[in-house]
């Protein structure tokens, strides 16, 4: 199964690992694989502070520019993990998502608390997977 790799230029640089896997899965269809993204710009730099809200949507636009860097939107998203050291504040996280992509059709979900990120100051990662029909 041919894969491809992507690391696009609007996201921070990927040290041992790449943004994007994309993968043929046969009859011209696509599985997208993209690594957690959080709430750092292209410099490393935080973006929101310690504010969960803040750092969703930011985490969440760098899905969205990863997405696209792969020819996929949100609608072919299939399956949406999120990472946090919040997890009580769901309803944050459910607003802060919303504000991004609407309140229609969301993909499954699971929500798991997590100690620590990458980083002591990040407070959510997301990653998604999704689905290209040839």
């Amino acid at each position: 199964m041919p894969r491809t790799l992507i690391d696009p230029d609007p996201l921070h640089e990927a040290p041992g690992f790449s943004h994007i896997a994309i993968a043929e899965v046969g009859e011209g269809s696509r599985l997208v694989c993209l690594a957690g993204q959080v709430a750092l710009d292209k410099e490393f730099k935080l973006i929101g502070g310690d504010d969960l809200r803040a750092q969703t949507v930011a985490a969440m636009n760098n899905v969205t520019t990863a997405l696209e860097a792969a020819g996929a939107s949100w609608d072919d998203v299939i399956r949406r993990t999120i990472y946090t050291k919040q997890p009580g504040d769901f309803t944050v996280i459910a607003e802060a998502i919303e504000s991004v992509l609407g309140s229609g059709n969301q993909p499954p979900q699971t929500i798991l608390g997590v100690t620590g990120l990458v980083m002591p100051e990040l407070l959510i990662e997301i990653e998604v997977t999704a689905l290209l029909k040839g």
